[in-house]
Order: structure tokens, then sequence, then C-alpha cells
């Protein structure tokens, strides 16, 4: 096995320099010239450091862990991918777990990967109210949230304008004409359910629009199955007239499953009714029609929050939010409102 005395030996420095050069946190100590040739050296001799050796030195893993509640979600991979990007600049690694929504699966990896020694953890899984991640933030646990909060907003979070977004999509709609606007609302003990939907009423109001004909239905979950059971029971409560021109839904597959309801009913998307999503997750573009939805920074969210995580573990201070812009992206989905 390569030693980091031989690294050292064959860059012609001694072994505390060739360490130095090797380590992202103390390379800034070390001329660029001596680290090239150090990182030379160790590339061809194959030198692997010992990071259990290193763990044990510094008490530091260079270990982050994520949790992400739904593997099969889009939304999720781009916030990873930003998350390990901006990681392994530091020289941090990340391990990534799927806790399945389920509270039982998420205690016990959560306990898991603080028994590993994670330095810290990156969370998408947060509820409104959510005792563990209150526990952790108590006991000084490094942590920042992604794409959700908790009511407390005592943990370091970031997050997408959330309501920026959706007054965004009420001036579009009303833009074209429709007064007649539904709401497919997520999950009322997750932030971005309930951000979402109180933000949607507000906007109608303030665009003047009758409440009898701004409807919300509330999902089960954000899930494409969730979206097809509320908005089968959008279309059998509202018929004829009564019968909203435009959908928004509180997330993209909510929106698909809006999309097929709708097409199972018989009804064209957008010449009987407009639908809308929030998120806007890879491959919209393909869909018939393609769909208007909020764009999200996933991949940057990811990025801030590790970057977030690591000022935590190095300066730890009172929890930072940072909110991050989201556009409108108009697509085929959302039309002027029917005529007759």
């Amino acid at each position: 096995m390569t030693r980091l005395s031989d690294v050292a030996r064959a860059a012609g420095v001694h072994p505390g320099t060739a360490s130095r050069a090797l380590n992202p946190d103390t390379r800034h100590r070390v001329s660029a010239e001596t680290v090239k040739r150090v990182l030379v050296a160790a590339e061809s001799l194959g030198y692997q450091p010992n990071s259990v050796a290193r763990a044990l030195r510094t008490r530091r893993s260079r270990m982050v862990a994520i949790l992400i509640p739904d593997l099969t979600n889009p939304l999720f991979p781009p916030i990873v991918r930003g998350v390990e990007e901006a990681l392994a600049v530091k020289g941090y690694s990340a391990l990534l777990v799927s806790t399945d929504n389920d509270e039982d699966k998420e205690a016990r990896l959560f306990a898991e990967l603080r028994g590993r020694q994670c330095d810290g953890f990156v969370v998408a899984t947060a509820r409104r109210k959510h005792p563990l991640l209150a526990r952790a933030a108590a006991d000084g646990v490094p942590m920042v949230l992604v794409n959700r909060v908790l009511d407390s907003r005592h943990t370091p979070s970031v997050t997408a304008d959330e309501a920026a977004g959706v007054h965004a999509v009420v001036r579009h709609l009303t833009g074209l004409g429709h007064r007649r606007i539904a709401h497919l609302a997520g999950p009322q003990e997750l932030s971005t359910g309930l951000i979402r939907r109180r933000t949607f009423l507000d906007s109608c109001e303030q665009a003047g629009l009758d409440p009898r004909n701004t409807p919300v239905i509330d999902a089960t979950g954000f899930s494409e199955a969730a979206g097809t059971a509320a908005m089968d029971k959008l279309l059998a409560t509202y018929r004829g007239p009564e019968r909203p021109t435009a959908v928004f839904a509180a997330n993209d597959l909510l929106a698909l499953g809006a999309l097929d309801a709708l097409a199972a009913f018989g009804l064209r998307c957008p010449e009987d009714m407009s639908v809308a999503g929030f998120n806007d997750m890879p491959f919209l573009t393909r869909m018939t029609p393609p769909l208007t939805t909020v764009h999200v920074p996933q991949q940057e969210i990811g990025a801030e929050a590790a970057r977030m995580l690591l000022k935590c573990i190095d300066q730890p201070g009172p929890p930072r939010s940072l909110l991050l812009g989201c556009a409108l992206v108009e697509r085929a989905s959302t039309g002027p409102v029917p005529q007759g």
C-alpha cells in the first residue's frame, strides 16, 4: 500500500507538506506549484488517503448525509447532484438515503448515519412539525433543510421563492382570461403544500376573483396518482358552467395526474381546461401538451445547501435561510379561456 511518505518522497517535499497539499481545507497554505507536484505524485503512485485515520485525527469524517423522501420523484436528483458537486470541491463525499416517506424508517436511518459520524445532514424530508429534526437541531447537529421548512424556522434552509412562483401562475392564467381557477393542493403537513395553497388563495383574491370560483381540492400526496384522484373529485363536483376553466396543481406530478383524469373524462388540454404545475421537473417538454410550470433551480438549491452546511460545520451560528428565485415557464398546456 502506498503511504503518504512515499508520495512526499516522490514529490520531494516533507510529509506534512504533502498532507496539507492533499487536503482541500489546507491546500491554500501550500504553493500552487507544490500542490500540483504532490497531486501528480499521488496519482502516479495510486495513493489513497486513509480516511479512517484522518477522521480519528481531525474528528471529521468528511461525509455528509442526504435524506430525501422519495427516490422515484424526479424533483430530487438535481438537488442531490448540486449537493454532491459542491461537496466534492471541498473534499467531502455524500451518503444518499431515501426514507420512502416512512417516519420509522427515517428515524432509524438518521440514527445510523449519526452513528457513522457524518459531519452533517442535508434534509429534504421535513414536515412542518417534525420532532426528529427538532431534536437533532436542539442537539446541535449540523443540518440544512432543502425544498421544505419547519414551522419553527430554527433550522437553516435553502428553498425557492414559492410565493412569487404561485403569484406568477395566477397572473398568467387571469391574463389569459380565466376567472374560474381551481387548485390541486399538496399535503398541508408540508410547508410546500401550505405555502402554495395560501398563496393561491391570496393571489386569486388580489385578482378580484369570486372565492366561489376558486375551489381547492386537497391531494393526499405529491404524486401522479394523488393528482388523478384530486382531479376526478374536482370534475365530479363541478360540472357545466361551474366547472373551472383552469387548474393550478401544486407540483408537476399532481399536474400529470390531472392531465390523465382530464383525458379519461373526455376533456382536452388546453382547449377545454388549462393546466399548470410547479417545479419544472425534467422531460416536461416531451409531454403532449408540454406543461406550463414554475421553474425551480433545484441543482442550485442543492449546491447552496451544501455550501451553507459546510459553513455551519466550520462556524456554528444562528440559523440562516436562503430564498432562490423561480420563474414561470409558459408552454402549451395553458391557453385562452374556452369560449361558449
